[in-house]
């Protein structure tokens, strides 16, 4: 516990009706008087409440964007820094800034690796598209009803 929250404590522990003297209070803890003051009327706090308080996410929250990317990472779909972002921001409920990624994964640098992946060749880039997966399976579909036999040894389609 820090000077400042035992001075705190000590004042919470003052009877209703005893007189509260801030300088007498922090002058035994050893700590500032308006800075105790200002905590004890709520008028300021502490630099790691404030860091908090204005998180973008809980750190739950951040933990469980964490074991979702790793998931995804382990079925092979990497997600990248944009992708990253739509995420927390959809959980934040509110657009995050554009380095908001970059914090993150500096906080858990240990845990977040990115990997580059190869890229797709060209020839098979070429062959992707609806038109040829369409001609394949017809022809793959007029192949199997040509060729098509039931037990017996009939010809299924020609009857």
């Amino acid at each position: 516990m820090s000077s400042i929250e035992a001075a705190l404590a000590a004042i919470e522990l003052l009877k209703p009706g005893e007189k509260l003297v801030y300088t007498q209070i922090a002058a035994e803890y050893k700590v500032d008087r308006r800075t105790l003051a200002q905590r004890h009327q709520g008028a300021s706090s502490s630099r790691e409440l404030n860091g908090q308080n204005r998180r973008a996410l809980h750190p739950h929250q951040e933990q469980e964007l964490l074991r979702y990317v790793e998931r995804l990472t382990r079925q092979g779909l990497s997600p990248s820094r944009p992708m990253i972002r739509r995420f927390a921001s959809q959980i934040a409920k509110r657009e995050l800034g554009i380095h908001w990624v970059d914090k993150y994964i500096k906080r858990y640098d240990v845990n977040l690796i990115s990997k580059w992946t190869t890229g797709i060749d060209r020839s098979r880039h070429q062959a992707d598209s609806v038109v040829k997966y369409t001609l394949y399976f017809d022809l793959l579909r007029n192949k199997i009803g040509q060729y098509n036999m039931d037990e017996n040894g009939y010809q299924v389609n020609l009857i």
